[in-house]
């Protein structure tokens, strides 16, 4: 105890002795020193206190400048203020710890003294504190000057929610949110609204909130890589220094950009871009998504777009609806005036830049409709001078820059009206014989379409050109000395042309017209096309009509109701291509027809020509008959031989028609001939029976070539083909007929029984294959899945044994990866889609699954397999009377939300056991847009709420059925939901 006392009273005695020589060294007494000290150390806590508080609060404000909500980039001496805070945040930190040691022993004489001075720092660190903060408030404020905003909002016009551009806004949006999809291409004709779209994406609110910064760059013509990266570095304000090189600039983007989720709206892309080279950014980039809008959707495709956006003009009743929103309140009501807006609306061909622009006009008229007729009558004088100018003006650009060729067949079309659609296979042959391609043209045809010159067909089997290009067009021509046009289609002429009309033009075409009669004599030295098809009143040509058309390369009279040609038609010496299918009278052509030295094309389908009459055209490349040109009965053994005389063949087409019972006695034949035809590249045929079809692959060598290339040289030409094998009704394959495309091979199997091998070979270069009641195949897989690799399409119907698709034990590799499109009807036996593992590209391309009077059907998901459908677009279940679940919860334990990711339609019908779609609302939905649900008695609950199926915008069914429904919620879901409704 006494050593400890003596201790303690040492420590004591030490203190006071540095407390008194400290009062000496700052000069003051010892009694006025420890008052001050006293107020220090009474003060400890409040001044730490004090002091974490606004030094909380400074660190909180260098989070939020550093940090930033669009993690924008700073300035320099915004990042020098960053470092004092965090300097200054390791001396408070430092004061923080000797107070909680000083706290922790307050018992300790010399702490007290320490507190005093502790007190005192801390004091002096808060007016510290106190200033960076004033100087960070002060930053903050400037902030937003100093960095690039989130969103350069850009001033557009508005879109309305029903729109046809509203909705290309709400399908674009889908895809920038889709996480698969990294670029998207918006492209179509100038003046439908691809600015405008890209605009209000631009200031959408959903945009906002899914990129921390949106980068917008409007690519001039004569653009510059350089340039091109002095526009993205300015958006992110970043120095770009004279002599860094392109290289270290893509460097110094990218680096900026991988910092953040990035959006890239480029508008007006011309060429293509090379935005890994430029930018650093490339197709897989994560933080970056591009959006790039073209007049040309091959650009869009060179940019290695994800998904293409087609903006089309406007129908009728949209761009007058657009025109009535832009004029105001003076259209409404008004029904004169309303009149005169629609024939105003007419001369805008759907195209919302001439819209806008009309508007604007008439809206200063108010609601006089006198002003509005006058109006009305300087119209066309405006468009020429002013508006159509400027829209032709561009369009005449990108005319301009089509090479020779691709103009030549951009003209033609122009003979077409732009109502009714042009056969592409017509088109691409007269392209051909006209000289204008060397090649099948689908090259020349493809750029047009991307340049949204031509417009395409949902089925790729038409296209057509829209008013204001076919009227540039026509204007063109007759500017040209070697390519004038007299084109009058679908006028409902009765009368033709004065034959004045007629000379020093190359092309003419009537058809679609009424004409009854033709001059007699003409004076057409010049001609080189005349389109006469589907002049139905058309019964008698002249006799010297074709005397002066010496220099005529293609000739279409088909449709028309011609019984006989005169002799005329010999004189024309060039002619390359003769139409005179669906002449349904023809029953006689000239006797001396062999004067046609360079015809190539002849197409009888539909007449009642035999093939006798064209025996000595034997030059002929591509020959298209119909079965009743073999004649019939015994008939069609006369015709023999006829078709092994045409050695150049190079197409050959036999149209089905009611003929059935000679051709199955006699098809065998003609097949044997048609199998002599060493020049063959394409070929439709029926074979009556599985034989014919084995003797026909068994010994063309034509085939053969085909069918044992591996590795194709650019020598090579595709064999291209059409098979019907077996008996068939000829109201069959309406589905695979409405996805007919001319490059597909096509393979349709009637009433067979089993496999074959000469199927199986046929079947593995088929990209269209209908199956059509086969009575002994269980699984399409026993077909080999080694032969439906290149499989699109695939119908099978009343086929009674089928039990599953495919059978997945045993295989160790994707299957089905191409298929695309896949029907199944009236199969009595089918229970499931899939059967055993699915591997993870098989069905990975499915767009379209319609199942149909499958009774026994119990499954449609197995497991793992709608994992693999990430893009399919259209289910339809119909009459499937086992069905219990849509998505069966045992098949699909776990199944994660973003499932059938870009599903639009979703169509139930007849299905009296269906109690569940999902078994909860935990899936997205996320391209859900339509749902039609009929007789479903049994299904009480929808898997939706108000967070998912957000892109819902219809929902067909029976009102009795909606008002049973069950509801998870207090009723918000099916009040969202009710709107959408269409009871029937």
């Amino acid at each position: 105890m006494a050593l400890k006392a003596a201790a303690v009273g040492a420590a004591v005695e030490a203190a006071v002795e540095t407390v008194v020589s400290e009062a000496c060294r700052e000069g003051r007494s010892f009694v006025t020193w420890a008052g001050q000290k006293l107020a220090y150390r009474k003060s400890l806590k409040r001044n730490h206190e004090d002091l974490m508080q606004k030094a909380e609060k400074l660190w909180e404000l260098r989070d939020d400048i550093r940090e930033g909500r669009s993690q924008k980039r700073l300035r320099e001496d915004t990042e020098e203020w960053i470092g004092k805070v965090g300097k200054n945040e390791n001396e408070v930190i430092e004061l923080d710890n000797k107070y909680n040691d000083i706290k922790n022993y307050p018992w300790k004489l010399p702490h007290f003294w320490k507190g005093a001075s502790l007190s005192k720092d801390m004091a002096e660190m808060c007016k510290q504190v106190h200033s960076l903060r004033e100087e960070g408030e002060l930053k903050r404020g400037r902030l937003e000057g100093e960095l690039p905003k989130r969103v350069e909002v850009i001033p557009s016009s508005k879109i309305e929610y029903k729109s046809s551009l509203h909705k290309y806004v709400e399908e674009a949006l889908s895809f920038l949110e889709d996480p698969e999809i990294r670029r998207i291409g918006i492209w179509g004709i100038v003046g439908t609204g691809k600015t405008t779209i890209m605009k209000y994406l631009n200031n959408h609110d959903n945009i906002d909130r899914m990129f921390d910064i949106v980068i917008w760059v409007t690519v001039p013509k004569e653009w510059s890589v350089v340039g091109f990266q002095q526009k993205i570095m300015d958006r992110l304000q970043l120095n770009m220094g004279s002599a860094t090189t392109i290289e270290k600039n893509a460097q110094i983007i990218f680096e900026e950009l991988k910092k953040k989720k990035c959006l890239i709206l480029l508008d007006e892309v011309c060429h293509p871009i090379e935005l890994g080279k430029i930018i650093g950014v490339h197709p897989d980039t994560q933080s970056c998504k591009v959006m790039l809008a073209s007049r040309d959707g091959g650009i869009c495709r060179e940019m290695d777009a994800d998904w293409l956006i087609n903006v089309k003009q406007l129908s009728e009743v949209e761009a007058l609806e657009m025109f009535k929103e832009k004029v105001g309140e003076c259209i409404n009501n008004i029904p004169k005036i309303i009149q005169v807006g629609q024939l105003v609306v007419k001369e805008c061909w759907g195209l919302p830049l001439l819209i806008d622009k009309l508007a604007e006009t008439f809206k200063r008229k108010g609601r006089d409709i006198q002003c509005w007729r006058d109006e009305r009558k300087n119209l066309q004088n405006w468009l020429k001078k002013e508006g159509k100018d400027e829209v032709l003006g561009l369009l005449e650009f990108c005319y301009n820059s089509l090479d020779s060729d691709a103009k030549d067949c951009f003209l033609y079309c122009a003979l077409y009206s732009e109502e009714p659609e042009i056969q592409i296979r017509c088109l691409l042959e007269c392209w051909r014989l006209e000289g204008f391609i060397r090649n099948d043209g689908h090259e020349i045809l493809s750029h047009l379409i991307n340049v949204s010159f031509l417009e395409s067909s949902g089925n790729k089997k038409s296209v057509k050109m829209n008013k204001v290009l076919r009227e540039m067009a026509l204007e063109i021509s007759q500017q040209r000395e070697d390519s004038k046009f007299l084109a009058k289609p679908s006028e409902g002429l009765k009368k033709p042309p004065n034959p004045e009309e007629w000379k020093q033009v190359h092309r003419i075409s009537l058809m679609d017209n009424e004409l009854h009669s033709l001059p007699e004599t003409l004076d057409c030295h010049d001609l080189l096309t005349l389109l006469l098809q589907r002049n139905e009143n058309l019964i008698t040509i002249p006799k010297l009509f074709f005397t002066s058309m010496c220099c005529l390369r293609v000739l279409d009279l088909h449709g028309t109701g011609i019984k006989s040609l005169p002799s005329s038609l010999c004189n024309l010496i060039v002619l390359r291509g003769l139409y005179l299918n669906s002449c349904n009278h023809l029953v006689r052509l000239p006797t001396d027809i062999e004067k046609l030295k360079q015809l190539e094309v002849l197409d009888i389908r539909g007449t009642k020509l035999s093939l006798c009459q064209i025996r000595t055209l034997t030059w002929l490349k591509l020959l298209r008959v119909s079965l009743s040109n073999f004649g019939k009965g015994s008939d069609t053994q006369n015709q023999s031989g006829y078709v092994s005389s045409f050695v150049f063949l190079e197409e050959f087409s036999i149209d089905i028609d009611s003929s059935l019972r000679s051709w199955a006695k006699n098809g065998n034949i003609i097949a044997r001939e048609v199998a002599t035809l060493k020049k063959l590249t394409s070929l439709q045929f029926w074979f009556p029976t599985v034989q014919c079809l084995e003797f026909f692959v068994s010994s063309s060598e034509a085939w053969a070539d085909f069918f044992i290339r591996t590795i194709p040289t650019w020598e090579d030409v595709d064999f291209t083909f059409r098979f019907v094998v077996g008996f068939q009704k000829l109201t069959c394959f309406q589905i695979l007929e409405s996805f007919d495309d001319p490059s597909y091979n096509c393979l349709k199997f009637i009433n067979g029984e089993g496999m074959n091998d000469a199927i199986k070979k046929v079947l593995a270069k088929t990209h269209a294959f209908g199956l059509i009641n086969n009575k002994r195949v269980s699984r399409l897989s026993d077909f080999g899945i080694e032969n439906m690799n290149d499989l699109f399409i695939c119908s099978i119907e009343e086929c009674s044994e089928i039990e599953t698709i495919i059978n997945g034990i045993g295989i160790t590799k994707d299957v089905l990866e191409r298929l695309q499109h896949l029907y199944i009807k009236n199969s009595l036996k089918l229970e499931s889609i899939w059967q055993g593992p699915v591997h993870g590209g098989s069905l990975s391309r499915l767009r379209t699954l319609a199942l149909l009077k499958c009774p026994r059907l119990k499954m449609i998901f197995s497991n793992g397999m709608i994992q693999n459908l990430c893009r399919l677009e259209d289910l339809r279940v119909e009459e499937c009377d086992q069905i219990e679940e849509l998505i069966m919860e045992s098949e699909n334990n776990g199944l994660e939300s973003n499932q059938l990711p870009r599903l639009k339609t979703l169509t139930l019908l007849k299905l009296p056991r269906l109690r569940s779609i999902w078994v909860d609302d935990s899936l997205e939905w996320r391209s859900l847009q339509t749902i039609e649900i009929s007789t479903c008695h049994m299904l009480k609950r929808l898997p939706f709420n108000n967070d998912n199926a957000t892109k819902l915008r219809s929902i067909k069914g029976q009102q009795e059925w909606w008002e049973a429904l069950k509801w998870t919620d207090d009723g918000a879901t099916k009040q969202r939901l009710e709107s959408l409704c269409i009871f029937n």
